[in-house]
């Protein structure tokens, strides 16, 4: 089991910025896959960005060049640095990790809100 606990949502005006946190409740060095999703009003859900095998990152195309996905072992935390946010950016934003081994598994935060008032 991995919980994951999100932080640092809220509102912010249009071009501005927002850092989001999520720790997980034990090491990621070895999880295949960690990241970011969202799902805004009436929309599925869909990827923001995602490190997978290690440091390889995988992002949007809706946020490339404005968003950056970092993580630090340490701390067991992946960050997703928001910087020129959009009003389209409004949605609710989860964590979500998969682990590949001889039973798949996969873990989603609770989500976290985030709101770009234009």
């Amino acid at each position: 089991q991995v919980q994951l606990v999100e932080s640092g949502g809220g509102l912010a005006q249009a071009g501005g910025s927002l850092r989001l946190s999520c720790a997980a409740s034990r090491s990621i060095y070895t999880i295949n896959t960690m990241g970011w999703y969202r799902q805004g009003p009436g929309k599925q859900r869909e990827l923001v960005a995602v490190f997978t095998s290690g440091s390889t990152t995988n992002y949007a195309d809706s946020v490339k060049g404005r968003f950056t996905i970092s993580r630090d072992n340490a701390k067991n935390t992946v960050y997703l640095q928001m910087n020129g946010l959009k009003p389209e950016d409004t949605a609710v934003y989860y964590c979500n990790v998969k682990i590949i081994g001889f039973v798949d598994q996969e873990y989603w935060g609770q989500g976290t809100q985030v709101t770009v008032s234009s």
